[in-house]
């Protein structure tokens, strides 16, 4: 795949996904479907299976960052910084290293919904490789997520059950992320092309609009407050509510597809899980500590996500150091391995942002699966 797009490839995107990238969703229809025939339930127990603190935040958040992106202010500030970064090298480096800090700080998703919208503008005015920068913010995300006890989802559940301090659950997972950030390094050096940034011929200015830009930075911080205080149901309507009287167009742009397959995600995984011979089967796996319980990790996020999977082998899995390094290396490979690779691609808008996630994370896991395998020797 070219890492560089036509202005009209880039107005196509969306169009592109939408139509063959929703593959994901009618697999996970259909999955839901045969579950379904061999576990029967109400609608209602359907709707509980859904996570709808994770599916609203991320409703609120897509409706914000469509604010952000309308208002033309990251177009502004994506030509600030070409002005100023003049080598596609030490441009991936700095959203690379911004997106694994930023991770750690406010959460992996959170991260994502900062900076993939500031690529794509960027991308929008230079000749620049948008796939293999997304991919590597994705990446990022995941390993920097992986330090902090507030990084990430599954970070956040085995947190509360471990005991630990916050310094002492970092100091348990850094050498872990250690081995993730060196290969991180390593890609970077690899897949970014060592050559000058050339800008895109622009005919006319991006209309711009400070005050979308002001609302939503202020809609931003209010429904973070919201999130955090468990205002969800408020914060949301605050959010769309606000959009729907000023700028209802901007909500008809919201990626709703990315809503269901998360939701579906959460139905399908939950009912798998909760499968009596899979229940059994694992409960006779030998993955209770060292190597087995990282390797079992691994593998299980690869088919369920990285956070089910912390979930269900958490109640079967006697080493914590394992089970967490496991389920965040977990979260490469495979897109399903992580919820912020289906983010960052949603995002992104990629014609044919699968194969080339898959083209770079699927080596990046294995090599992380075996380097980070020798911390558990």
């Amino acid at each position: 795949m070219s890492g560089h797009a036509t202005p009209r490839e880039l107005s196509s995107d969306h169009q592109a996904d939408a139509g063959g990238g929703n593959w994901l969703l009618w697999i996970l229809v259909g999955a839901a479907v045969v579950l379904g025939a061999i576990q029967p339930q109400s609608p209602m127990d359907y709707v509980r299976l859904v996570d709808w603190h994770t599916v609203g935040a991320l409703a609120g958040l897509l409706a914000i960052t469509q604010g952000v992106e309308r208002s033309g202010m990251l177009q502004s500030a994506a030509r600030r910084l070409l002005t100023h970064t003049h080598h596609e090298h030490t441009l991936a480096a700095v959203l690379t290293a911004t997106a694994a800090l930023l991770s750690a700080l406010v959460t992996n998703d959170v991260s994502l919904f900062l900076l993939v919208p500031l690529t794509r503008a960027l991308a929008q005015q230079a000749h620049l490789p948008l796939a293999r920068l997304v991919v590597l913010q994705a990446l990022a995300v995941n390993a920097g997520s992986a330090l902090t006890p507030i990084g990430n989802p599954q970070n956040l559940f085995l947190w509360q059950r471990s005991g630990e301090s916050f310094l002492g659950f970092m100091w348990m997972m850094a050498p872990t992320v250690a081995v993730m950030l060196g290969w991180l390094v390593v890609a970077w050096w690899l897949l970014v092309p060592r050559t000058p940034i050339t800008l895109r011929e622009s005919k006319e200015a991006s209309p711009r609009e400070p005050r979308l830009l002001v609302v939503s930075a202020l809609l931003f911080v209010l429904f973070v407050v919201a999130l955090d205080k468990g205002w969800l149901p408020w914060g949301l309507a605050l959010v769309l509510g606000a959009y729907a009287l000023w700028r209802p167009r901007l909500l008809l742009a919201i990626d709703w597809t990315l809503l269901a397959i998360i939701g579906l995600m959460f139905i399908d995984l939950r009912q798998l899980a909760a499968l009596p011979a899979l229940a059994g089967w694992a409960g006779q796996l030998p993955i209770g500590q060292g190597w087995r319980a990282y390797l079992a990790a691994i593998a299980t996020s690869q088919f369920i996500s990285n956070v089910p999977a912390a979930i269900l082998l958490e109640r079967y899995v006697h080493d914590l150091p394992a089970l967490a390094a496991g389920v965040s290396v977990g979260g490469f490979g495979c897109v399903i391995g992580s919820l912020a690779n289906l983010i960052a691609l949603r995002l992104a808008k990629l014609p044919n942002g699968l194969r080339e996630f898959h083209r770079i994370s699927i080596p990046f896991l294995l090599a992380c699966t075996a380097s980070a395998l020798l911390l558990r020797l």
